[in-house]
């Protein structure tokens, strides 16, 4: 019974990322702050579900295929993700907007109003 108690807990977990993440990708504006929402929120979505899933099946052949699957996704998804951005990055430059600095000036101003 605690099992299934736990699994649910990490399956629902996982699903709040996932609708987490999916708002954030309609939130951001530009494309590489969308990108870094869904790849940031997919992997521990993905991360969250699969654990539940490991702990619902118990320890046998089954959960070992489901520990490699949370591997590899932990390995490809910032992987592909970085060269996605690094495509994006050399393919349109021009708009590509750098980081903002922010001035100290600005901070000091907004906090001693």
């Amino acid at each position: 019974m605690i099992r299934y108690i736990a699994a649910a807990i990490f399956i629902v977990i996982g699903v709040i990322f996932a609708i987490i993440a999916t708002a954030g990708v309609f939130r951001f504006k530009y494309v590489l702050n969308r990108m870094h929402s869904a790849a940031m929120g997919d992997t521990l979505a993905i991360l969250f579900v699969l654990i539940g899933l490991v702990i619902l099946c118990g320890f046998n052949f089954t959960s070992m295929k489901l520990l490699a699957i949370i591997f590899f996704f932990w390995l490809a998804g910032p992987v592909s993700s970085h060269l996605i951005a690094n495509l994006v990055r050399s393919v349109d430059e021009a708009n590509v907007p750098e980081v903002e600095n922010i001035d100290n000036m600005d901070i000091k101003e907004k906090y001693n109003e």
